[in-house]
C-alpha cells in the first residue's frame, strides 16, 4: 500500500458487524464469556454506536474497561443450547492519524529516542520485551535499521521496519490459536498478522522505543462491494502501535506496510497478543460435543 504523507486526512464513517458463532452436537452449559467488542474512543476514532446480541437468551450482560482501559463485557448465558452466537455490532466516525509526516518531539526524532523518567515510569510494560533472547536473533534484526557511522531518524527506521517485514515476508492465515514466536517467524518468514505485529514489537522495544499489540478491524475496499456483503468475508485484524512523545500512539501494521490513516480501527490494546483476545470463555460437557467455531466480520464504508 502506497502512503501519500503529503495527502490530509479525510473523515469516514464505518458500519462493523462481528460475529462469533460456537456450534456443539448437543446441549452445553455455559459459563462466562470475556468479550472486547467496543471500538477504542479517541480524539481521532469517535463510536457513534454499539450494540450487543447474544444468544442463547436470557443472558446477563456486565460491561467494564481492563487496566488497559478497553471496553469490555461480561457475558453469562442462562440456557443449555447446542449454540452460543455473540454479534457486534458498532458504528465509528475516523478522522485517522496522519501518515508518515506525523510530528514528534524533537528528542523522539534520532535513534535512540529518550524517554522521560516520568514517560518511561508509564510506558514501562511496552518498553520491556515479552520474550527473551539468548541467542541475540531479535537484536540482530532489529539492530540491521540503523545506519551504522551515521544519524538514523526515528520515522524512516520505523517505516523501513514495517515495510521490509511486508516485503521480506508471505502472509499466511492461521486458524490455530496463539501467537507465533517472533523467532519461528524470521526462520519460516511468514506468518498471520498477529505474527508479524509481534515480530515488530518485539524489535522496536529492544531499539527502546515503547510499543503495544493493537486488535481491531481492516477497512478493505474490494470486500465492501455487493458480492462480497452477503458472504460476511473479513476477520480481525492485528497490528502495532508506538508511543513518540508529542505524536502519540502511532499506528504501523506490517502486514499491509500500513501507516495512520482512517482505515485501522481499534478495539483492544495489550502488551501481548495473548491478552487482547475478542472472545474467551468456557462451556461445561463433553470435549467431543465441540463442532467448531466460525468469525465473520464485516466494515462497510458509508459514502
Amino acid at each position: 500500500m502506497v502512503v501519500n504523507p503529503l495527502r490530509p486526512t479525510v473523515s469516514a464513517i464505518f458500519d462493523i458487524t462481528h460475529t462469533t458463532h460456537y456450534r456443539y452436537a448437543r446441549e452445553v452449559m455455559f459459563g462466562e464469556h470475556l468479550v472486547q467488542f467496543r471500538p477504542r474512543d479517541s480524539h481521532d476514532l469517535r463510536v457513534l454506536a454499539t450494540d450487543l446480541r447474544v444468544k442463547p437468551a436470557p443472558v446477563d450482560i456486565r460491561m467494564f474497561q481492563d487496566a488497559y482501559s478497553n471496553s469490555m463485557a461480561m457475558i453469562q448465558p442462562h440456557s443449555p443450547a447446542t449454540e452460543l452466537e455473540v454479534t457486534c455490532t458498532a458504528s465509528v466516525e475516523h478522522t485517522g492519524t496522519r501518515a508518515v509526516n506525523f510530528p514528534m518531539s524533537s528528542r523522539a526524532q534520532r535513534f535512540p529516542l529518550a524517554y522521560t523518567p516520568e514517560e518511561r515510569r508509564v510506558l514501562a510494560h511496552y518498553l520491556a520485551p515479552f520474550y527473551d533472547d539468548p541467542a541475540g536473533l531479535l537484536n540482530r534484526w532489529a539492530n540491521q535499521f540503523i545506519r551504522p557511522g551515521e544519524a538514523t531518524g526515528t520515522r524512516e527506521l520505523l517505516v523501513e521496519m514495517t515495510q521490509a517485514i511486508r516485503d521480506t515476508m508471505r502472509y499466511q492465515v492461521r486458524l490455530d490459536p496463539g501467537v507465533q514466536t517472533p523467532y519461528d517467524t524470521l526462520r519460516l518468514k511468514s506468518g498471520a498478522c498477529r505474527d508479524f505485529a509481534t515480530l515488530m514489537i518485539e524489535a522496536v522495544r529492544r531499539l527502546g522505543y515503547a510499543a503495544r499489540f493493537v486488535s481491531g478491524y481492516l477497512y478493505t475496499a474490494w470486500l465492501d462491494t455487493e458480492d462480497q456483503r452477503s458472504h460476511g468475508n473479513g476477520s480481525t485484524h492485528a497490528w502495532l502501535q508506538v508511543y513518540l512523545p508529542d505524536a502519540g500512539w502511532i499506528p504501523f501494521d506490517p502486514t499491509n506496510n500500513l501507516i495512520g490513516g482512517t482505515d485501522l480501527i481499534s478495539v483492544g490494546v495489550a502488551r501481548h497478543a495473548s491478552l487482547a483476545i475478542p472472545v474467551s470463555g468456557s462451556w461445561h460437557g463433553s470435549p467431543g460435543n465441540f463442532l467448531g467455531m466460525d468469525v465473520t466480520v464485516q466494515v462497510r464504508k458509508r459514502v
